[in-house]
């Protein structure tokens, strides 16, 4: 069945905000006082960002694609497998649906933000951090990771083995991001995605937090660039070698 642009658009939206409510949700639970998963452990982060990206698919993946994710649709139409003409449009959703839905986690922990003094820790909920302060492993680190992603989601969803069987595929991607965020998420959390960082940094940037902090401006870029790059390489290697 084809959908309008409009009702994509719609699904990218929803589904990109609930990646970063229960992905970024998952972060709070961990990081912030006071909460009943306060000093859980890594893999807990890990499974809420793989559900983060399983769930919309699940719902959507069929709708819209399930970009979620301006790295991957800028990958896809690099490649000449996405039309030019809807990129912006859905780059545009991907970062509203990004910025409600990390306002939707600050409003269901903010007892918790006011009562969290460590800066670095809400950052952490919000955005990416270098765990070393340096830029050029924070820009190998996305890159690799969004390689590997948007190379292995690609594969996945387009591999004959799933071909009758959609649904597989979508737990395997969100599998995927899981083991992504366990493996490679020690030098930056990771990000894997611009909107994913850049939205919710923006909503750090605004709100009037108790404790806040800097935004970390000098690193945000790192975040954007390495996956967009990163997105057009994974994307025209599976097309260059399977397509």
């Amino acid at each position: 069945m084809d959908y309008s642009l409009g009702v994509r658009l719609a699904a990218e939206f929803i589904g990109t905000a609930i990646m970063v409510i229960l992905g970024n949700g998952s972060v709070a639970n961990v990081d912030l006082k006071g909460t009943k998963g306060n000093g859980s452990d890594w893999m807990l982060i890990a499974v809420g960002y793989g559900c983060g990206v399983l769930i919309p698919a699940l719902m959507f993946g069929s709708i819209s694609g399930n970009h979620i994710n301006p790295a991957f649709t800028i990958g896809l139409a690099v490649s000449g497998l996405f039309p030019w003409s809807e990129v912006l449009p859905y780059i545009l959703v991907q970062f509203a649906g990004a910025i409600v839905g990390q306002l939707l986690v600050v409003a269901a922990y903010k007892p918790h933000y006011d009562m969290t003094t460590n800066t670095q820790h809400v950052l952490g909920t919000f955005a990416t951090i270098n765990a070393t302060k340096s830029k050029f492993n924070g820009f190998v680190n996305e890159f690799l990771g969004t390689y590997i992603l948007t190379l292995g989601a690609f594969g996945i969803t387009h591999a004959p083995f799933f071909a009758h069987n959609a649904g597989t595929a979508n737990f395997g991607v969100g599998f995927l991001v899981a083991v992504l965020v366990a493996s490679l998420g020690g030098p930056t959390g990771p990000a894997l995605n611009p909107a994913r960082d850049l939205g919710p940094r923006l909503v750090h940037a605004f709100l009037p937090l108790k404790h806040k902090g800097s935004s970390d401006w000098g690193y945000s870029w790192v975040p954007v660039l390495a996956p967009i790059c990163a997105g057009i390489c994974g994307i025209a290697t599976y097309k260059f070698f399977f397509l």
